[in-house]
């Protein structure tokens, strides 16, 4: 099943394991993927000495990770190939307490102070690109917490029990057989929703209280650029941010990045991760600051976590989310056929049929964008009139594959389980609904800035987004935006990037000068 080349580098990966891993297996003899099953771990297993299989017959298909003999609480009732595949390698190595995916020490802790025990089962799709990172997060949680136990489940080969739960979309992660979430998600967030759940033991969670030269807040293109540039004027940083590539994470794929022809939002993210690890920067994932306080030149800002951070120089980078339809299916397909940004994603949809929800400028841009290079453009607006400029109107209603409607409320977004095939709409004046066949849907309703607590201590305008002048500083000296949280017009990763760096350079400039 696996090819020399990837078995080379499992021997890479798996070189350093100094425990010993058993794939304790439990199969019915007449499962019809016993044999892929099989194959898959015995194939993994042959790349290090540390790691075996054991086979034992039974009622379905299922195997627990052991680690020296014992259960470590992680199970699969899966064959964990396709996007599951990097899992079940992660689920050996953070059992081991290596990964690159295992969080920062006041995290893990928090996951240390969970109260227990905590059983968790995520129900995925072995197609679905969002389900490994929320099966990732939680093996994560539970090779740092005895009491919690995780069993990922393939919906497709447990047809009858996905029906039984009512299980509607993936992932759905149940806890001690309540639904906690379902879709998209993140450790930081998965977290809290265990935390509001079972409690925590409040002893066991220290405080960090730490002060740095320069904070920056967030950790996408702005972010990371700010964080960089401010490591190689040798000031101490640290980086605060709910995950590491924010938004861009979202995009499928990336080929307006200037000297990279392609990428994806997951790999950018990798990127940035890896070019700030180069450098002596204090990466605080999976929390969010929710409170901003001056004391004299000082900045105390404290997170999610409890965790207060001090410094006299702040950088906010906390970037932007596109405003969401929050109707059904929008979550379960963004990536796949739910997009947001036609510049990114609109050459996917070359010769297809799209549509784009929302008649404002930015809507009515995106279309005018799409219908050069889609077969047909089909607008929705919810308003009786559209809302861009009339230059704009009058340049989209002179293209002959571009269709308008208005008065439409977007209901439901629909799929066929891989990708979106149509959407429903309801014509407010007439009550009727309809349902549209097409291959894409660009929402265009609107960025908010994440500007969250900051909007309390600097000048923001009417969306949100903070002002800055020229060199990115804002009304209070010491304080700084950058990328799409700040007034700066187009909101792209290259211009974030380089919004970053300016602001880290101005910031570096104030503290020569004294300003800060």
């Amino acid at each position: 099943m696996l090819d020399s080349s990837m078995k080379n580098q499992l021997f890479g990966i798996f070189g350093g394991l100094t425990n010993e891993y058993i794939f304790d297996v439990k199969v019915s003899p007449e499962h019809e993927s016993r044999n892929e099953l099989l194959e898959l771990l015995n194939d993994v297993a042959s790349c290090s000495d540390k790691l075996s299989v054991q086979v034992n017959d039974g009622e379905g298909l299922e195997f627990t990770l052991l680690k020296n003999g014992e259960k470590t609480g992680i199970k699969f009732r899966a064959v964990p190939n396709g996007h599951e595949f990097t899992s079940l390698l992660l689920a050996v190595l953070n059992s081991d307490g290596k990964g690159k995916n295992i969080p920062d020490e006041s995290i893990c802790n928090r996951v240390k102070a969970l109260n227990g025990p905590v059983k968790l089962t995520t129900y995925v799709s072995l197609t679905c690109t969002n389900c490994p990172d929320v099966v990732q997060a939680l093996n994560v949680m539970v090779a740092l917490n005895p009491q919690i136990t995780h069993e990922t489940v393939d919906g497709a080969i447990n047809q009858k029990e996905v029906e039984a739960m009512k299980v509607q979309g993936v992932p759905s992660v149940f806890a001690d057989g309540k639904l906690i979430h379902v879709g998209r998600s993140d450790f930081g967030e998965l977290l809290a929703k265990l935390e509001a759940q079972y409690g925590v033991k409040e002893e066991a969670l220290p405080v960090l209280e730490k002060s740095y030269d320069v904070i920056v807040v967030g950790g996408g293109p702005a972010g990371s650029a700010a964080a960089i540039y401010t490591a190689r004027k040798g000031l101490n940083v640290a980086v605060i941010a709910d995950r590491v590539g924010g938004q861009v994470k979202e995009t499928v794929a990336i080929e307006n990045l200037i000297s990279v022809p392609q990428t994806t939002g997951q790999q950018l993210a990798l990127d940035l991760m890896s070019h700030m690890k180069d450098y002596p920067i204090d990466v605080l994932e999976h929390r969010r600051v929710e409170k901003v306080e001056l004391a004299g030149r000082d900045k105390i800002l404290t997170t999610s976590t409890g965790d207060k951070l001090i410094a006299p120089a702040v950088i906010v980078a906390t970037g932007a989310s596109w405003r969401k339809l929050n109707v059904p299916g929008e979550m379960k397909y963004i990536g796949r056929g739910v997009a947001f940004c036609p510049h990114c994603d609109g050459p996917f949809y070359k010769g297809k049929h799209v549509a784009v929800v929302g008649g404002g400028n930015s809507g009515i841009e995106a279309a005018i964008d799409l219908a050069g290079i889609c077969s047909k453009v089909t607008v929705f607006e919810f308003m009786d009139e559209l809302k861009a400029d009339q230059v704009l109107q009058d340049k989209l209603y002179s293209l002959p594959n571009v269709e308008v409607f208005k008065s439409s409320q977007t209901m439901e977004v629909i799929g066929n389980g891989s990708k979106v095939t149509g959407i429903r709409v309801k014509d407010r004046k007439t009550e009727q609904e309809r349902t549209v066949e097409l291959d894409g849907i660009f929402v265009q309703i609107g960025l908010a800035a994440n500007s969250g607590p900051f909007r309390e201590v600097v000048d923001t305008n009417r969306p949100g987004e903070i002002v800055i002048d020229s060199l990115c500083r804002t009304s209070v000296p010491g304080i700084y935006a950058a990328g799409d949280v700040s007034t700066v017009p187009y909101k792209q990763i290259i211009i974030s990037m380089g919004e970053g760096a300016k602001a880290a350079l101005t910031a570096f400039d104030d503290r020569i000068r004294g300003i800060v």
